[in-house]
């Protein structure tokens, strides 16, 4: 067995010769693993995201994640922010509440982040934003619409639009002339800040709007049986089911729905947005709708040749996430470039003026709770593939 060797023993004993070396290597701006880098010295910004890179909604981080690097790549070739290039640092947090809490304070704590993008999840943005609020570290999610998440402090923003916009988005959309529905029928993940909260924002907007909800059920993210919330479901003869989950549980519920004989149209929010979507519910969605933050349909040409750099890099044709991944990004950058310094208090103040920047996911601006005041867009499931069916404004 070896012996812990003592401090004034031989433990130290090389770091002489070890001194040069390091010297060397600060001088050309190179960090050993391990060795906390000195930003301030850098010719580099390094910031990070945190997403679900595995997992059931790996889809989210991974696109997220693409859309951060086209917004890096893009800036980097552009000559960085002011000299300085930017790179990224991308954890997976796995889609679990708790690891992202621990690799958000990695990123503060140990890769001394200037800013930290992400979640999409709200539950995840719950866990990682208190850490980056007690470190002041500006902290933008692309995609979180719980009204919570911002309201964890004054370095918390947001590039989407929250629950209650969605929420009455689509029970207008349920009560206008596309389904004219007067009663409906609600499925929530009840684990899941994101699906409770726009639940709730649906349901008050749908009363509001004289509408009468005739069931609320409830499941867990990851069950695999919905036959005894849907048969409830078919019972109370609803006109219209509004299911605010993410879309793995989505596409499953619509499968066994239609195995029961539900015909019934589906509405769902943002958490529908994946490529995945058809992929495992096939025809069992079409002519069922959700909001979400952009449409590729879109014929602004800021959509469209964002749409073809995206094309060219990745093959893929871009989700509402990649796109508000890319948004969030270009708007840190936009508040860098403006701050007087890289201490994340100056650039939450420039964070906080962003008005009418113009996004691929539409006309963006900051309010005074560091909300996005954006449009939303409905689409229809079509043989599989969400279609564009109008946009909605916010309320002056």
């Amino acid at each position: 067995m070896h012996s812990r060797p003592s401090v004034s023993g031989h433990r130290f004993a090389g770091i002489g010769s070890f001194l040069p070396l390091l010297l060397l290597l600060a001088l050309f701006g190179i960090t050993l693993p391990g060795c906390p880098s000195n930003s301030s010295n850098s010719n580099e910004i390094v910031i990070g995201h945190f997403g679900s890179m595995s997992g059931s909604e790996a889809t989210f981080g991974q696109s997220t994640d693409n859309g951060i690097k086209l917004a890096i790549e893009e800036v980097n070739a552009a000559g960085g922010i002011n000299g300085k290039k930017v790179r990224l640092i991308t954890y997976d947090d796995k889609g679990d509440a708790r690891e992202a809490g621990t690799v958000v304070t990695r990123l503060v704590t140990s890769d001394k982040v200037t800013a930290v993008l992400g979640e999409v999840a709200s539950g995840l943005s719950l866990a990682g934003a208190p850490i980056c609020q007690e470190n002041s570290v500006p902290m933008i999610s692309p995609s979180s619409t719980n009204p919570k998440v911002t309201k964890i402090g004054d370095m918390i923003f947001r590039v989407c639009f929250i629950d209650p916009f969605q929420g009455s988005v689509c029970a207008k959309f349920a009560r206008g002339d596309d389904l004219i529905a007067s009663r409906a029928a609600t499925l929530t993940d009840q684990a899941s800040p994101y699906s409770v909260g726009l639940e709730e924002e649906f349901e008050k907007a749908f009363v509001a709007l004289g509408g009468k909800m005739t069931t609320k059920q409830t499941y867990q993210a990851g069950d695999q049986d919905f036959s005894a919330q849907l048969t409830a479901i078919r019972s109370s003869g609803p006109d219209v089911i509004f299911i605010p989950g993410y879309y793995t549980d989505v596409g499953n519920i619509a499968l066994q729905a239609r195995k029961l004989g539900i015909k019934t149209p589906m509405l769902g929010g943002d958490g529908w947005d994946s490529s995945k979507l058809g992929e495992i519910a096939g025809k069992a969605l079409d002519g069922c709708f959700y909001s979400n933050h952009y449409s590729p349909e879109d014929p602004n040409p800021r959509v469209q040749d964002y749409i073809k750099k995206y094309q060219a890099k990745y093959n893929a044709t871009p989700d509402g996430l990649a796109a508000l991944g890319y948004d969030a990004a270009r708007i840190l950058f936009e508040g860098m470039k403006r701050s007087k310094s890289l201490a994340g208090a100056d650039i939450a103040a420039e964070l906080a003026k962003t008005k009418d920047f113009d996004g691929v996911t539409g006309k963006i601006s900051i309010d005074k709770d560091r909300n996005a005041v954006k449009p939303a867009v409905m689409l229809e499931m079509r043989n599989g593939k969400p279609k564009f069916v109008s946009t909605i404004q916010p309320d002056k």
